[in-house]
């Protein structure tokens, strides 16, 4: 188990070796096999630009330009762009933004191939309409269309959690995120995180039950 999360001495950044006993930084001989990876031509390209990348644009340029810096640097011709249904300005937006910068821009939609939810076994009861033919979201198709496509690089905007993860896995080409799906907090899910214990302490913890420790 590590515990990165609740380090408070965060040794890894700076020149101190004052290490907790649980920190990856102590397993020399894993690390040795992790830095290995980097001599992967495409692994070390990435990373390479991607601190690149960082440096001209930290706390100045936008995500969105930050990828587009990126993808030059990586020397990336065709996106392939993965979007949500729900977030169709958006993705034709990007899609306007990458375009005229002189990027080639595959665009599939979570929608395609129109396949009903219960063919994944759904039960009308578990549709959002029930009364509805309703169609599942896609993330495997989008995936394979844009590895038809041929795509250098792909782009996730706004999937469903668990169907990002299902295009991710299915796809050839590397995959960078521009926005996630919040529909509560107008897809800003870290909002959450500030109001962790405030406003939504009830939402995001679970209850004490009377009579336990914590309340003793």
């Amino acid at each position: 188990m590590y515990y990165c999360a609740l380090c408070s001495k965060k040794s890894c950044r700076t020149d101190s070796e004052d290490y907790p006993n649980n920190c990856p930084t102590l397993e020399e001989e894993k690390l040795e096999e992790i830095k290995e990876k980097y001599q992967d031509p495409l692994d070390r390209k990435i990373s390479y630009n991607a601190a690149k990348t960082e440096k001209e644009g930290y706390c100045r340029l936008t995500r969105v330009e930050e990828t587009m810096l990126f993808f030059e640097k990586m020397q990336v011709k065709k996106i392939g762009l993965a979007f949500c249904s729900g977030l169709m300005e958006e993705g034709r937006i990007l899609y306007d933004i990458f375009t005229k910068n002189g990027f080639q821009v595959s665009s599939v939609m979570c929608k395609n191939g129109s396949i009903e939810k219960s063919y994944v076994g759904l039960e009308k009861e578990d549709y959002l309409r029930p009364l509805t033919r309703e169609v599942m979201c896609n993330p495997i198709g989008q995936a394979e269309f844009l590895n038809e496509a041929k795509t250098d690089y792909n782009v996730l905007l706004g999937l469903c959690v668990g169907h990002d993860s299902l295009f991710l896995k299915h796809s050839q080409a590397p995959v960078t995120v521009i926005g996630v799906k919040d529909r509560v907090l107008g897809h800003n899910p870290i909002a959450a995180l500030y109001q962790a214990d405030k406003y939504y302490k009830n939402k995001l913890y679970p209850k004490k039950e009377k009579g336990s420790e914590k309340d003793q």
